[in-house]
């Protein structure tokens, strides 16, 4: 049973050229520091769960007002019924985006090719020899290069995105991560913001980059990207 924290009903930027609303999944297998949604990620946190029915019920509410839904978290493809559940917000007649941090590619894979989503949304969280470190997770970095294999290869919408923190990245990190996805249609810089919510309160005080050093980033990153997002 998929497990519901959260839902935004309205937002105009989650969705790249779509009204959306929000769906905020229970759950992740990762347990990256510098996470805002410790409520979503660690049990000892979690709140009330929305139920299904709640959530269909909205969907229907909301047909008229809005064109997609994103579906987020937590990780979303942790639950086996992902699925049916995204079968039955198409079956309303919206448009799905996925965001996903990557490690269970052949859902991923699933979802595309049974065309249950029009935009993913890929986390890479690190580049290779840091995955573990960033993620405080175990993880086959073999999955993570699936999934980014999948998304190249795909004929859907989708980005990847990385969130830019000192100390824990470098500017070499992004340029390995660059590298990694090389020949993709976007990559997002997503510059830290600190929060009374982190994963880990330790690394509060810690900062984005500089607009300096994310103008640079971009600059040679279009040796490998198509299109450079700066958020």
């Amino acid at each position: 049973m998929i497990k519901i924290g959260g839902i935004h009903k309205f937002s105009l930027i989650d969705f790249p050229s779509r009204i959306s609303a929000v769906i905020f999944v229970q759950g992740c297998n990762l347990r990256c520091p510098y996470c805002h949604n410790r409520h979503l990620v660690l049990p000892e946190y979690f709140g009330y769960t929305i139920g299904i029915d709640e959530v269909f019920r909205f969907l229907e509410s909301r047909k008229k007002m809005i064109e997609g839904i994103v579906i987020s978290g937590g990780e979303p493809t942790i639950y086996e019924g992902i699925k049916d559940f995204i079968k039955k917000i198409k079956e309303f007649g919206y448009l799905v985006k996925l965001d996903t941090n990557g490690t269970n590619p052949e859902v991923l894979k699933e979802l595309i090719e049974e065309k249950l989503v029009d935009y993913v949304a890929m986390d890479i969280k690190a580049s290779a020899g840091k995955y573990e470190y960033i993620s405080g997770s175990s993880i086959s970095m073999d999955k993570i290069k699936k999934s980014i294999e999948i998304l190249l290869q795909s004929d859907i919408e989708y980005e990847f995105r990385t969130t830019l923190i000192k100390d824990l990245l470098t500017y070499n990190d992004i340029i390995k991560i660059g590298q990694m996805i090389k020949g993709a249609k976007r990559y997002a810089l997503q510059n830290f913001v600190s929060s009374e919510n982190l994963i880990n309160k330790e690394i509060k005080n810690k900062t984005g980059f500089s607009r300096e050093e994310r103008e640079k980033l971009k600059k040679r990153l279009k040796n490998y990207v198509k299109e450079i997002i700066l958020r």
